[in-house]
């Protein structure tokens, strides 16, 4: 069922986001690889992320086919069940090529819905 609140939604997505380019600040791919507090951060904010997206359904899908929302919803299965088989070298990939884009999405739809709420 989607999120009765998109807006807090994307704005836990946006926090997340923040939260994993403060953890990761600094560091290369090898550093990443190689500290498991900060592996194990990121999972968890990857795993906050994809929840956030499950929750707000498949309303954004066809806008930005170019973020697989479909597959980052999915993503959060395999963060909760099969966490074994996370390899560092994919987060990191996530960490380096999909943040930006998803920030924009985020942003762009906040400022969308926060434009069509009543004035109070």
């Amino acid at each position: 069922m989607p999120s009765s609140n998109p807006v807090q939604r994307l704005d836990d997505i946006l926090e997340n986001i923040d939260r994993i380019r403060r953890y990761t600040k600094g560091m290369d791919e090898t550093s990443f690889e190689n500290d498991i507090k900060t592996i194990d951060a990121v999972e968890r904010c990857f795993q906050r992320i994809a929840e956030a997206a499950l929750k707000l359904g498949d309303q954004f899908d066809e806008e930005y086919p170019m973020l697989d929302l479909p597959a980052l919803r999915g993503f959060g299965s395999v963060l909760r069940h099969d966490y074994d088989s996370i390899q560092p070298v994919l987060l990191w990939g996530f960490v380096q090529k999909r943040l930006g884009p998803m920030e924009k999405m985020a942003q762009q739809e906040i400022q969308n819905l926060s434009g069509d709420l009543p004035l109070q």
